[in-house]
């Protein structure tokens, strides 16, 4: 699928910096990548961040009005409902109604799941739709897979976690044979709850049978080594990772900042060259570099950028999302449906 035909489209005003960040990185991108984007919101604020850009008349860009805003403090479980018109619901059903190939939206993440999931829809057959973030490892990185979505899983949903996670990192990361690990408090298979053994005992044969490439259970330490590419676990456990190694990042980010600081402008040649270093980790590790986060089991792409995010972080966020489309993942998944689950899908009517 070429980008040129793409069109993104943005909730451009959710997050702590919309509209005018959301704006500024979607031109940015859709001048990079040459996609269409269509900016959803409040139009009089919209035309004037267009006007500040010196994009009102701009070919690649359109508005498609919404009067309402879902904010942090919104319930979650009935945001979409509640506010219908909000710029995060009317960019969902656009998704849905085919106006659009993805949506990108730095909104309230629960909000925004339980949008997706309601007005777009899980592929037909999975269970429950994951957050998967992609945490750093010095290469591609590790997809973790669920950061958060669903607390309570059972030993199916860590299965369908599996199978998507590989297609995704697969197809996006570029990994062409993802390891895929449970992760366990021990790498032995007797290790861990009830859970962990008998989602074990499914993702082993899986591997078995070629379906993924299943190394077994990995600690939490091994999540940043590079000795795994997908990282399977329940939300309660991978949002509380998630978390720790969002704060440990922020941590080293602010004591790099500092070294750097340090440094005098009349530093020597190794006190450059440590700068130079130092300011490639910090890249490494910043969300503004990585983009967003895919949900995973939806039945059209949707991308969730940082609630902090910058231009720069939105604009990595749609590229990540155009990635996302031309990677077509969700295929891939709706052709191996029936190797990730535990009875004859067939018999399901449900739609789910």
């Amino acid at each position: 699928m070429s980008n040129a035909k793409l069109k993104i489209i943005v909730d451009a005003m959710s997050g702590d910096n919309a509209p005018g960040e959301i704006v500024k990185g979607a031109l940015s991108a859709a001048q990079e990548f040459g996609v269409d984007i269509v900016l959803v919101g409040q139009e009089d604020a919209l035309q004037s961040c267009l006007r500040e850009n010196g994009a009102v008349n701009a070919p690649y860009v359109s508005i498609q009005n919404a009067t309402e805003i879902i904010d942090m403090h919104d319930d979650p479980s009935t945001a979409t409902r509640r506010k219908g018109d909000s710029s995060m619901s009317v960019a969902l059903r656009m998704l849905r109604d085919g106006e659009g190939d993805a949506a990108v939206s730095a909104g309230n993440t629960g909000a925004l799941l339980t949008g997706a999931t309601l007005i777009v829809k899980r592929i037909r057959g999975i269970r429950r739709a994951a957050f998967a973030p992609v945490l750093p490892n010095g290469g591609a990185g590790t997809l973790l897979i669920d950061g958060g979505a669903s607390v309570e899983c059972t030993p199916e949903y860590l299965l369908q976690f599996a199978f998507m996670g590989s297609f995704y990192a697969k197809q996006v990361m570029g990994c062409p044979q993802p390891r895929v690990g449970l992760l366990n408090n021990g790498s032995e298979e007797s290790k861990g709850t009830e859970l962990c053994r008998t989602s074990y005992a499914l993702l082993r044969q899986a591997g078995d049978a070629g379906r993924i490439n299943f190394i077994g259970n990995v600690e939490g330490n091994d999540v940043f080594s590079g000795a795994v590419d997908v990282v399977v676990t329940d939300g309660f456990t991978g949002n509380i990772l998630l978390k720790t190694a969002e704060g440990m990042g922020a941590f080293f980010l602010q004591q790099i900042r500092r070294l750097l600081a340090s440094q005098s402008t009349g530093a020597s040649e190794s006190g450059a060259a440590l700068k130079q270093q130092l300011s490639g980790l910090r890249r490494a590790v910043d969300a503004n570099e990585v983009g967003g986060t895919a949900f995973l089991g939806i039945r059209r792409p949707v991308i969730k950028a940082h609630g902090g995010a910058d231009a720069r972080a939105f604009r990595s966020s749609v590229k990540q999302a155009i990635t996302f489309v031309n990677a077509d993942v969700i295929q891939e998944i709706e052709e191996n449906i029936s190797y990730m689950r535990l009875h004859d899908p067939a018999a399901d009517q449900t739609g789910e």
